[in-house]
């Protein structure tokens, strides 16, 4: 026969599983609220913010690619692209751009800037 010490051993592994799995529920849920409210936050700024037309050159250009692999070796892959523009004071802005707008600009590109808040609006070369 079994003694009571197994059914009290599993009783507590239980208790203590139930309330590891709500801490890190608890942990998981509030880096997504965290997530999607600093998300409300900037996009609020951002429509807030007045549109800006400013003589800027662009001084570089970036790709950041993250990878997710899966164990059904599925692989998922995320783009962004993100131009440098530096303005008449000497002041620089990291702006994320689209793919296609990536490619149209170039480094050294000079002209005029549009953008409000930390939203890139569109870029039009000066010749």
């Amino acid at each position: 026969m079994f003694d009571n010490s197994f059914e009290k051993n599993f009783a507590n592994d239980f208790v203590l599983f139930r309330i590891l799995f709500f801490i890190v529920f608890f942990l998981v849920l509030c880096v997504i609220t965290a997530v999607i409210v600093k998300s409300l936050i900037t996009w609020h700024k951002n429509n807030n913010s007045p549109r800006l037309i400013v003589d800027a050159e662009i001084v570089t250009k970036r790709i950041s690619v993250s990878h997710n692999g899966h164990a059904n070796e599925t692989h998922v892959s995320h783009t962004w692209y993100y131009v440098t523009f530096q303005v008449e004071s000497g002041d620089r802005m990291e702006l994320s751009v689209s793919g296609q707008e990536y490619g149209m600009l170039a480094e050294g590109d000079r002209g005029r800037l549009t953008f409000q808040g930390t939203r890139y609006l569109g870029f039009e070369r000066s010749y």
